[in-house]
């Protein structure tokens, strides 16, 4: 069995802005700091869970690059505040799972099926695993509302984000 966590993985959020007002917001990648990821080499099967109340914003993105200087540590809080009380609510729905129900070889990385649980849905969804380098990397786009989740807006809804989040996992490859 195979364990992964934040000390030796990753997993990104990167959200948009949309809306009549969004020159003045914000994409942003946030990273989720607690997280468990066990994979059963023998049966294939991936468990993992994420805690939805660690998820930090790293910083704000440009035209896809990153742009550390833009948010102050103050605006950081802010959007977390937001993502755990009125995004997300945390407090109701503590952890967000996913379990594979199947896992095939595609080329040098793998098709993933599985269910992922969040915001009291669960919603069948599917990726590819691909190496990169010394890492496997997935990415899954996760639609808000599918799960419930309605996204973040502002002014009336002029300041809007985007339904769709990416989410993009990074694991060690072993040997």
């Amino acid at each position: 069995m195979d364990r992964y966590d934040a000390y030796n993985s990753e997993c990104l959020i990167f959200t948009f802005k949309d809306g009549l007002l969004s020159r003045l917001a914000h994409d942003l990648k946030m990273q989720v700091e607690r997280f468990s990821i066990e994979v059963d080499e023998t049966t294939r099967q991936i468990k993992a869970t994420f805690d939805p109340s660690s998820i930090q914003v790293v910083c704000a993105m440009v035209d896809g690059r990153d742009d550390p200087s833009t948010l102050s540590k103050g605006d950081k809080k802010k959007i977390y505040d937001n993502i755990v009380k009125d995004v997300l609510r945390t407090r109701k729905h503590p952890e967000i799972r996913f379990d594979s129900t199947n896992v095939v070889d595609r080329g040098e990385g793998f098709a993933v099926e599985g269910t992922l649980q969040m915001y009291g849905k669960s919603r069948s969804i599917q990726t590819s695993v691909r190496a990169q380098g010394d890492r496997w990397l997935a990415e899954v786009s996760i639609h808000q509302p599918d799960y419930g989740i309605k996204p973040y807006t502002a002014a009336l809804g002029a300041l809007k984000v985007k339904p769709d989040v990416q989410v993009r996992l990074s694991v060690p490859r072993e040997g």
